[in-house]
């Protein structure tokens, strides 16, 4: 009798858990709040867009002429700096070395063309004077001879080689005697211009090498580019420095006073925004943190989106016109590459009633 009612009751009393189980698990579970509450727009009509916080300047990115090992990092992140200051040094031992050289080699050049503006020494034209006078005493005295021999009337006296001899003495003593007279000249004279030319140009062309060094060796002091502050270093003394351009820079600075917020508008509202409108920028994350924004410019280039990370290498999404607004960084503190949802007021849509489309007439 038991078992003949117990199992039914108990198969009843399945279908019914069953029942009541399948019924609770189907309604939908209540919505919880938000954590966070999302900002809302402060206009009755708006365009709502996603702005990245860049510096004013734009975000500069620091490179370097050349690829070298840094010797010395000058600036920390948050430095203000000013246009000029050398921010970080590259090793410069090889050309300060050869700047040496050259510099050298522009003193000899200088002493050379310096010498060669002084003229002759007037020690000099006395001793030419004399190797003159010596040179013309001994053709004389070829010449005496010489004619002695001639004037020797006896056949066979005097043979034909000692004649020979004494002819050519006497062409020596000639040719030694302009030699001398040609230096004395020349030592009369004084320096030839166009040396003196040739040794200015020596002078200019050593001292353009040395202003080249210079050159060289300054590109080696990386300098800031503009007043701003460093918003980041990558680069640490000993480490290699390498030129072009990286996808992560060796130092990235930029001015923040004011800062800009850069604006993608979806292009199918890109016509609702016109320039000078209201705009409010909102910190992610709390929206008791927001400034109003102060129109700057459109970027006239309408560019494919990106999700506004800061990497190079970003999904595309659509194509978007990029608006400009500055604030000023004491209304909200807020940092370069920091994300914000701005409102930007815009006319209401108007929406029109199309004309009913009419039959031909027949």
């Amino acid at each position: 009798m038991l078992r003949t009612y117990l199992i039914p009751l108990l198969a009843i009393a399945g279908m019914v858990f069953a029942v009541v189980t399948v019924v609770k698990g189907s309604k939908p579970p209540p919505a919880s709040p938000p954590v966070i509450e999302p900002p809302k727009a402060p206009f009755e009509a708006f365009v709502a867009g996603s702005g990245l916080i860049e510096a004013a300047s734009q975000n500069i990115a620091i490179g370097t002429p050349v690829g070298n090992v840094v010797t010395k990092v000058n600036a920390t992140v948050g430095d203000e700096v000013k246009k000029g200051d050398v921010l970080f040094e590259l090793d410069t031992r090889e050309l300060a070395g050869e700047l040496a050289v050259r510099q050298t080699s522009v003193e000899v050049a200088k002493a050379t063309l310096a010498q060669l503006k002084a003229g002759t020494r007037p020690e000099l034209l006395p001793g030419q004077r004399a190797k003159v006078a010596a040179a013309n005493a001994d053709l004389s005295d070829m010449k005496s001879q010489l004619e002695k021999v001639m004037k020797v009337s006896v056949p066979g006296a005097v043979s034909e080689d000692d004649l020979n001899r004494r002819q050519f003495a006497v062409a020596s003593a000639q040719a030694r005697l302009e030699e001398s007279a040609a230096q004395l000249a020349l030592l009369e004279a004084g320096t030839w211009q166009p040396e003196i030319e040739v040794a200015a140009a020596r002078v200019a062309n050593t001292q353009a090498e040395v202003d080249s060094l210079r050159v060289e060796i300054d590109r080696r002091l990386i300098r800031s580019p503009i007043d701003g502050r460093v918003l980041q270093v990558n680069v640490r003394p000993g480490e290699f420095a390498q030129a072009g351009v990286l996808a992560t820079p060796l130092m990235l600075m930029g001015t923040v006073n004011p800062l800009h917020v850069r604006v993608d508008v979806d292009e199918h509202d890109s016509w609702r925004v016109k320039p000078g409108a209201k705009a409010y920028a909102y910190a992610r994350g709390n929206k008791e943190i927001n400034t109003p924004l102060e129109f700057v410019r459109f970027e006239p280039y309408v560019v494919p989106k990106k999700s506004l990370t800061g990497d190079s290498a970003e999904r595309v999404d659509t194509r978007v016109l990029q608006v400009l607004y500055q604030f000023d960084p004491k209304q909200m503190s807020l940092f370069v590459g920091q994300q914000v949802d701005v409102f930007i007021e815009a006319d209401p849509i108007q929406h029109h009633d199309q004309p009913a489309a009419t039959s031909p007439a027949k």
